[in-house]
């Protein structure tokens, strides 16, 4: 189960790491601090979408491999009730426990999104407010904390690069995401409520969501191999961008 090898990584990892919260279910949310500690700092977020867990994968990666630039927490496993259920009930599940897409339950025009629904299931369901899940408060409070000057989301799939919102946002960044993976930057409409719209609107930092692995790959990915052009993106990142 990817929520207790995250978990287990946890336990033996020997650099700065905490807790950032608990998801309804009380599962720890994780997040690993790689690089320097002084400076400015990013949060690089994944599988906040229950069917995207093979991304925490992804971030487990991206610790090991590290940065040379600069520094930042690394966030793996965003929804880890969702991965739960994810992987022994319901593969497409993309939602928390509470049937909540928590990428549409964060303060950037919350509800407002061409998909957005109030019915819970397994997507798009954008919670009773904004902030109204564990998880979405627990990153906010940290991001909050942290006040990165950058933040990276990965996801699962399409090979796209999202990094405008509203009119607002730093196309250069994608333009080196893009330099590191293959990917091609993409402007989005219709969504809203995303961690990364949130990041650019309220906080007005830059901001991207990096859809890892061909859209011909079926959810959930099971294999790290697939997403490989990503294994060096936050690596390349913080030495072109930080």
């Amino acid at each position: 189960m990817i929520f207790e090898e995250v978990k287990s990584f946890y336990e033996s990892y020997g650099g700065k790491k905490c807790v950032i919260g608990y998801s309804f279910r009380g599962r720890e949310i994780f997040a690993f601090h790689t690089g320097s500690q002084t400076g400015r700092q990013f949060i690089s977020a994944y599988a906040i979408h229950a069917r995207e867990w093979i991304c925490a994968r992804l971030a487990l990666k991206h610790i090991k491999t590290g940065v040379k630039r600069g520094g930042g927490w690394v966030i793996p496993l965003v929804n880890p009730d969702g991965a739960t259920l994810c992987e022994t009930a319901r593969p497409l599940w993309k939602a928390n426990a509470r049937g909540v897409d928590l990428n549409c339950n964060f303060d950037a025009d919350w509800g407002t999104g061409r998909l957005n629904t109030k019915i819970r299931g397994g997507e798009n369901c954008i919670g009773e407010y904004p902030f109204s899940e564990a998880e979405t408060i627990a990153l906010k409070n940290f991001t909050l904390r942290i006040r990165p000057y950058v933040t990276l989301s990965f996801h699962t799939k399409g090979e796209e690069i999202y990094w405008q919102y509203d009119g607002m946002g730093d196309r250069r960044g994608a333009e080196i995401l893009a330099e590191a993976t293959g990917y091609r930057p993409k402007i989005i409409y219709g969504s809203a409520g995303g961690y990364k719209d949130w990041c650019i609107k309220k906080l007005q930092i830059p901001a991207y969501t990096i859809e890892c692995g061909s859209d011909s790959l079926t959810h959930p990915i099971k294999k790290l191999r697939y997403l490989k052009k990503c294994f060096k993106a936050l690596k390349i990142f913080t030495e072109k961008y930080g």
